[in-house]
């Protein structure tokens, strides 16, 4: 909802100083120059993307659009499952775990934290991080190898559709120069005509390069940053768990590998040292 609000603010900041210098709203309305900068534009994007990227594109802007999920709340949430799991495993061996990550949209634990069930992603993460130890096909000390690629690969992931919409925004302000130059020829067509509509099709013509700027600068690139933010965000948030599950895995107390997870966390998501305590004593009890 935050992207809505600042292209909010930047539409209206601009139009706003357009109204004060007594210009004429419909005269930014030259629906001509939208379809020559946004359709190329569009047809650029599409030239230089797989279709699994543009999905995913689309995909993160919709998550964009609805925020980023990972607050310090989820991070709670994160931190009681995995050491609820972990309790589990270290009381009743690591086959206990087995039905949690085979099942994980029926476990009883995970079912209590609905924010971390939701994040289909990290759920899966978790479990693909838990069952080598589980069936018992790799060594603790190479854990931490395979996760780091699958976060390496996670994040190589990400970046393709950003570096996508990143080079459409560039090219934006060429797309503007594009639709100004056609705007040009159209002028010169009609030199001869009337001096209103000469200057009317100056105007549209400028309007062409003001879009093409405007796009890039004011909604694309910053949509492209806060994605980035996004992608950072999750990465964290699967880091986390990474970072919990090798140090259960190298026979860590259930509440050190949590501690280990807490203590890489940023400071706006990072529960202090006495809520972590607190939280895992209101698990200890079942509440």
């Amino acid at each position: 909802m935050i992207i809505l609000l600042g292209a909010l603010i930047v539409t209206a900041s601009v139009i706003g100083g357009f109204l004060m210098a007594h210009g004429k709203l419909f005269t930014l309305l030259q629906w001509a120059e939208f379809v020559v900068i946004l359709g190329s534009a569009f047809g650029a994007m599409v030239t230089m993307s797989p279709k699994k990227v543009l999905l995913d594109l689309f995909k993160l802007t919709l998550k964009a659009l609805k925020g980023a999920p990972y607050n310090k709340a989820a991070y709670e949430d994160l931190l009681k499952a995995l050491y609820e799991l972990f309790m589990l495993g270290r009381r009743n061996g690591m086959i206990a775990l087995e039905e949690h990550v085979m099942n994980p949209q029926n476990s009883p634990i995970f079912s209590k934290y609905p924010s971390f069930l939701k994040n289909h992603h990290a759920v899966e993460f978790l479990c693909n991080s838990l069952r080598p130890i589980i069936d018992g096909k790799i060594k603790p000390d190479q854990l931490k190898l395979i996760l780091d690629i699958e976060l390496e690969s996670r994040q190589a992931e990400h970046h393709a559709p950003v570096n996508v919409l990143t080079r459409t925004a560039d090219s934006m302000p060429g797309f503007g120069i594009v639709a100004a130059v056609l705007g040009i020829v159209v002028t010169m067509g009609s030199i001869g005509g009337p001096v209103d509509m000469i200057g009317k099709h100056v105007a549209a013509a400028l309007v062409g390069t003001f879009l093409g700027i405007l796009v890039c600068y004011g909604y694309l690139s910053p949509l492209a940053m806060n994605l980035e933010f996004l992608g950072a965000a999750e990465f964290a948030y699967a880091k986390c768990i990474a970072d919990s599950v090798v140090g259960f895995a190298h026979g860590m107390a259930p509440i050190m590998a949590v501690e280990v997870a807490r203590r890489g966390l940023s400071s706006d998501v990072q529960p202090s040292a006495d809520e972590l305590e607190q939280m895992l004593k209101s698990v200890g009890k079942g509440k």
